[in-house]
Order: structure tokens, then sequence, then C-alpha cells
């Protein structure tokens, strides 16, 4: 896939001077088309799924497209996913309460075949890899005191422990396809402005993780931190792992808990953009 990308790239470069170029820069907001389950909320009365979609959020595009005739056309993208909040964990049991969110931050690119219905209607369909990027785990937890742990931390009875962390989760690279169809209407003989509905279908499976940053207090009942990074990046609590690799088969006898099970998580999406083309002018030569 990489290698027909940069072909691609070398194709649309090497055409400008005599062929039917432009170029067109977009932005627009995804919602989640696959809403797989994400997370839970656990409460007293019961547990709830959360389902989403980390392609839910803001994306801007720009793009290079090379028309071979009136008709066909092939084009080349680079995108960037400012991905919405997801919540993968709430939790509210007495004196212990999680809110964890999660969101994508992705660099990705695409490779389509363009066809124009006629001058102002066209679709696309092609396929969608992400080049770099991270899902980003925030995470806060505040677990309540009982008497006998307060009594060990010389605190009053109602104080807690207050963690703040972020995790980053990486994948492994992968391929996906991409579909839309767009209305452009040209402004003049160089611009044009376009809206188009684009859909994303494209799953991620989990590489590695990695903890980026960490910090527990202690806090007691009235809001006032007695105890500034009882723990900390470099001084974990027990059982706690900075960095998990996610792999496809564990051993019965297994106890390494930096590794865990990989899983596959949903980033398939379905979006609404708006942008402009800049359409370069024909060489001579393409008009003889």
């Amino acid at each position: 896939m990489k290698q027909f990308i940069i072909v691609l790239t070398a194709l649309l470069l090497s055409t400008t001077s005599y062929a039917q170029f432009e170029i067109s820069a977009s932005g627009g907001y995804a919602i989640g088309s696959a809403g797989m389950k994400i997370g839970e909320i656990q409460t007293t009365s019961g547990t709830e799924n959360t389902y989403g979609s980390y392609g839910e959020g803001l994306n801007a595009q720009l793009r290079g497209t090379y028309f071979f005739n009136d008709r066909f056309g092939a084009d080349l993208s680079l995108g960037y996913l400012h991905g919405s909040d997801q919540t993968v964990s709430k939790v509210r049991f007495g004196g212990y309460e999680v809110d964890a969110i999660a969101r994508a931050r992705a660099f990705g690119a695409s490779a389509s075949l363009v066809y124009r219905f006629n001058t102002n209607v066209y679709s696309r369909i092609g396929a969608l890899v992400k080049l770099g990027g991270k899902t980003e785990a925030l995470v806060h937890q505040k677990s309540t005191f009982s008497q006998a742990e307060a009594d060990a931390f010389g605190v009053p009875f109602g104080s807690y422990t207050e963690t703040n962390y972020v995790e980053d989760y990486h994948g492994q690279f992968p391929l996906g396809f991409v579909a839309a169809i767009g209305y452009r209407h040209q402004l003049n003989t160089n611009f044009s402005i376009f809206v188009e509905a684009e859909y994303y279908g494209i799953s991620l499976k989990r590489k590695d993780s990695e903890i980026t940053e960490f910090n527990t207090n202690v806090v007691l009942p009235d809001g006032t931190v007695a105890v500034s990074g009882l723990y900390s990046l470099d001084n974990l609590p027990e059982g706690t792992n900075r960095t998990t690799t996610y792999v496809d088969e564990l051993s019965s006898d297994n106890t390494d808990t930096s590794k865990e099970l990989a899983v596959k998580v949903p980033y398939s999406s379905f979006g609404i953009n708006f942008g402009v083309i800049y359409k370069f002018k024909r060489s001579h030569t393409d008009h003889q």
C-alpha cells in the first residue's frame, strides 16, 4: 500500500505540466458509523455499555487529483483526525470513582479513483491507511480512605487519593476503505468550492501502549492537598505497568502483566466535508 501511494504521488507530480491537475483543502466533522462497544458505566445499581467510534471528530484534508479524461481520475489525500472524547470507563461505587475518556489524534492517507457524473457531481472510492498518531486515554480516579487507611496516613476520615494519568495507545498498520460523493460549484476558471459526504471503514488492532503522565495526591476532605506526588511516572503503584504490549496469544502459565491480548478498536465514520479546489491550467498540448 505504501508503495502504491508513493507511485501515485510521483504520477501526480510528474503530470502537472500537461494533464488536468487540481489540489483541494477541506475540513469537516464525522460521526461514528459502527457503534461498537468501547467501554462501560458502572454504578451500584448496575452496568451499562458505552458505544462509539474513535473516528468521530473534526478532520482536515489536503488532496491532489489527476484526471485522465473528463470522467475518470485518481487522487491522493493526506488527512488529520482530531477525535472526539469517547467514554471508556465511568465508575461510581461509593468511595471509588473513575472517569476515563479516550480520543484519537491520527494522521492518515488515502488513494482513490474518482468518477465525475457531470461538471458538478463526483464520487470517490479507494483505500485508506493510518500513517501515525495515537489513541490518547485520560483517566481520573478518586478513592476515599477507610478509617484504617486514613489513620495510617495521619489524615482525617474522608480524605482520599486523587490520581490522574495519560496513556497513549498505538496500533498496527491498518488498511481500510473510503468512499465519498460530492458536489462542486465553479467560482471561476481556477477556483471551485465543494461539499461531500464521506465514509471511512477501518479498524485498528492495538500494538502497544505507554503511560506518559501519572500523578497521585492525597487530598483532605476540604480539598487541601496533604501529600503531593505520592505516586508519579517514575514511582508507579505496585502492579501498574508503564508500557503494555498487545499480543494474539498468551500461554496459560503467563505471569507477565505487561502483556495483554490484542483487541481491535473501531475508527469507522460517516462525515460531511467542505472545501475549496484550485485547478491548474492545462498546457497547450492538452488541447491539441
